[in-house]
Formats: C-alpha cells, structure tokens, sequence
C-alpha cells in the first residue's frame, strides 16, 4: 500500500535509497554531463582498454550482478538479465582506481557504466531507454518479444483525480514506472518509446515497457489517508519487503543466535571497521549464504545502510522471505552498540 504526494522529480543518476516511497511526480528535464577528471596515462588506457574488452557485454556497475549495490545498477541487471545471461559485472566498489579511471575513461560521471563490444553505450537511463525503443535488444543480436499489455484497474476516486491533474499537464501523458524494487513512479510526462497504453475508468494510463510484468493486476485508488487524500497502489507482484532492523535490536538476535548477519563491505572498508560475528559477503560468504534455508532470519550491512539495502532487495529475489537491513550501517552500530568498533 503506497500513498503519494505531488513533488519534483531529480533524474540525475547517483545513488538513491532503495524501497522509496511511490511519487505523484512532474519531470524536471537536465542537460546530459560531460565529465572531466584527471587525464589517464597512455598504459592505464590501454589496461581499461582491455578490461572493457574482456567480454562482448561488460557492466560497470556497484555490487555484481547477484548483489547490485545501488538502485541503478540493479535496474541494468534486471534488463539485462530479461535478455543476455552472457554479460560481466565489474564491481568498482572493490577498486577505486578503476571507479575513477572509468569516469575518465568514458568521460561519464555515474555508474552503473555499460559497454558492449567494447563501445560505451550509456548509464542507466540510456538502456532503459534503448530497452524500451528495442534498441538495445538489436545491439544485443536478441529477438524482441512481443509485449502483452498488463492489467490495470482504476477506481472511479482516482480516475475522478487524474483527470483533474491532466487540466495542468499541458499535453503530457499518464505514465507508470516500477522499478525491480517494486517502487512506484506515477507521474505525468512526455511519453516514452515503449510505452503500453493501459485505459481503465477512462484514464489511459502508459506503462513503462521495463515495468510490464511488475505492473500486472495493480489497482489504483484514491483515498483518504494519514495525510489526507491521496493515491493508493495494491500490488500482487511485490514481493516480502526488507525489514530495517535498529542496532541493538540486531544484537538481540545475534546474542540469541537468531539471525546471520552478513557484510557486504569490500576488504578496504573491513579492514578500518568490522563487526564481529559479521561474515564476509566474498565469493565463500555468497556459497554458505546460497545454502542456507530460503526463511533463514538474515541481516545485511555496510557503512550506512544504502549499498546493503540494495543487496538485501537482491536477497529477496533469491527467494530469502526473512531479510533484515542493518539501519544506519556499522556506524550506527558503533553509536549504539559497541563504541569500540571505529567510525571512518
């Protein structure tokens, strides 16, 4: 159940929290970044060179392709797993040369950076935007599969409500977006190339084409809330949520031996702070965690919650039903529990 207000929306791409809440939203449109950092010597273009070549399909991204690190990596993943098992991740969280070379490299400022071929072909919303045009399935050598439009019920409130807001739109369409953390954009905007048209109640609602199959059996209604009136969005799709856990609620369960607490922290971070019974997420932490009974209670954490949040989403997805996220990180650990742990 999600209730939204009318704000503005930042597209930039740049790390966001993950399970946000939904937005009655109007687009704010920016002009594209050029990037420019430190210039790169003739070898180290030469060994990002190689490294963008060491696949047909390579993704810079946070996190791998089994634990996206932030919400806009986890976007590309779910695309490209919808078309190609056949891609590399680069985690450039384990490597900070490689985040600040690649910046330089593509003269691209954001991550999650996509190259195929060995040619950049964007950030996030560029592949969402190919993928819906089909251009990306075309660069990719995959056949497009025909799309079948979802069902999408609006009640007589909420279509009453749209079609108030649409007097303001100034031509722009009802658009729906949700993204693989099951968020929900609604807001008015131009259309999008892809976009399936939905009418119900009157209203034409254009679904997002990457948010098709998340989109399947939704209602919209339009009610009264804590806040007053406002958009209310059931959907039958979204999967168990990830619960934030307070610190010393956490150590409750870990001195009763009621939870696995994983980190998913790279060695760097580990090394200037760590919490004891916390086990690495490197690839032997992924093989016990992967064993491990799918309602198994298990805890996520990193420096301030983001990069485990986004790793906690992917545990959903795994099937895990029992995933906790650790609120505030180790630093709030370190606050709130155990002050010996260092703050960095």
């Amino acid at each position: 159940m999600l209730w939204g207000n009318g704000v503005f929306r930042d597209r930039r791409e740049e790390d966001r929290p993950v399970g946000g809440p939904f937005r009655l939203t109007l687009e704010v449109s920016r002009a594209p970044c050029h990037y420019v950092g430190m210039p790169l010597t003739d070898g180290q273009r030469a060994d990002f060179d190689k490294l963008v070549h060491s696949n047909r399909v390579v993704l810079f991204m946070k996190g791998n392709r089994r634990f996206p690190q932030c919400g806009f990596s986890q976007t590309v993943v779910g695309i490209l797993d919808e078309l190609t098992s056949g891609y590399e991740t680069v985690n450039i969280l384990e490597s900070q040369s490689v985040r600040d070379g690649m910046k330089e490299f593509s003269s691209w400022p954001t991550f999650p950076q996509l190259y195929v071929k060995g040619e950049f072909v964007g950030g996030c919303d560029i592949v969402k935007t190919m993928y819906a045009s089909g251009d990306l399935q075309r660069l990719l050598g995959v056949e497009e599969k025909e799309v079948k439009a979802p069902g999408v019920a609006i009640s007589a409130a909420a279509a009453a409500a749209f079609k108030d807001a649409a007097s303001d739109a100034a031509g722009d369409v009802l658009r729906l977006e949700i993204d693989p953390q099951f968020n929900v954009d609604l807001h008015f905007g131009p259309k999008a190339a892809g976009d399936v048209d939905v009418t119900s109640n009157g209203v034409v609602l254009h679904v997002d084409r990457a948010s098709i199959g998340r989109a399947d059996g939704i209602t919209i209604d339009f009610v009264e809330g804590p806040k007053g009136m406002g958009f209310k969005i059931e959907n039958p799709n979204e999967p168990p949520r990830v619960k934030p856990i307070a610190p010393k609620a956490l150590k409750a369960l870990l001195d009763l031996g009621r939870v696995e607490l994983f980190d998913v922290r790279p060695d760097d971070e580990r090394a200037k702070a760590s919490i004891a019974k916390a086990r690495k997420l490197d690839p032997a932490g992924h093989e016990y965690l992967l064993g491990l009974k799918r309602d198994t209670a298990i805890a996520l954490h990193c420096h301030h919650g983001m990069r485990s949040a986004a790793a906690a989403e992917q545990l959903l997805r795994e099937g895990f039903t029992n995933v906790y996220n650790l609120d505030g990180g180790i630093e709030a650990w370190s606050s709130d529990v155990d002050p010996s742990v260092p703050h960095y």
